[in-house]
């Protein structure tokens, strides 16, 4: 065999045995899964009604019943694992999670460094303040001081259309982005309809109210890039349950409305 016949079969072995290694890693969550009979699923706890911790001091929510399902679905126990906005990609890219159920928007940057399912609940992000205070529409921000969550969605939205002397106010989690807004350390709020919605209700006396929206933007599932056998997985479960009528059951219990129609 002449030195230029090894070298092509060199690197063709090499070729191979590269593919070979990436269609195994494409399988590794997922066989690690089934094999330890046990998944790792990150949620929020400081979200409701998606994520959050009751009175017996367990999380619940929508995110905490879709986490439940897939894991009841697939036949193995559920790891609950806490998770901020900040934190929650991190988390399922070095390993600490293997999905990310968390109010998680789709875009392209995200899409850069995780894959993403089909959508499985609904949800908008929008900006909220006093009743008294008029507000066609972002260019009357300017001047104007907004509470928003460091990372999140609505934060990357609000950024985009806000005029240049807009004071937004970015605070670590929820929990500190709302009392910002309640005690009037800030003029307005950008959040999601779900706490938007808890605070309300919490602070009547606030009289808060929807005024713009930033975003439609429905959750999916976050997967590491390269899981492709465990997003696969994940997808028939939520087309099934899609067609069972458990995604809209979810939605009816916590968010006061079905589903609806999703996109894949």
């Amino acid at each position: 065999m002449t030195p230029t016949k090894r070298a092509f079969l060199a690197s063709t072995v090499a070729l191979a045995a590269a593919l070979g290694l990436g269609h195994a890693h494409a399988q590794t969550a997922l066989d690690g899964v089934m094999k330890n009979k046990l998944i790792k699923i990150a949620v929020p706890t400081d979200f409701p009604p998606y994520g959050f911790v009751g009175i017996d001091l367990k999380p619940q929510g929508l995110d905490v019943d879709t986490a439940n399902l897939i894991a009841a679905k697939l036949g193995v126990k559920v790891e609950l694992v806490p998770v901020t906005s900040a934190n929650r990609i991190p988390y399922l890219q070095t390993k600490k999670a293997d999905l990310v159920i968390s109010t998680l928007g789709k875009n392209p940057e995200r899409e850069k460094v995780i894959d993403f399912t089909a959508a499985y609940s609904p949800f908008f992000q929008a900006v909220y303040g006093p009743k008294g205070s008029a507000l066609a529409d972002f260019n009357g921000l300017g001047g104007k001081s907004v509470a928003v969550t460091r990372g999140a969605i609505e934060d990357q939205e609000l950024s985009k259309v806000v005029p240049a002397n807009t004071d937004i106010k970015r605070f670590e989690d929820n929990n500190a982005t709302v009392s910002a807004f309640v005690s009037g350390q800030t003029q307005f709020i950008a959040t999601g309809v779900s706490v938007a919605d808890n605070m309300i209700k919490r602070n009547p006396a606030l009289g808060a109210e929807y005024k713009l929206l930033l975003k439609d933007s429905p959750n999916f599932i976050g997967v590491a890039k390269g899981e492709d056998a465990l997003r696969t997985k994940v997808n028939e479960i939520i087309v099934a349950a899609k067609k069972a009528g458990e995604l809209d059951a979810m939605a009816k219990k916590w968010l006061g409305r079905p589903a609806g129609t999703l996109p894949e």
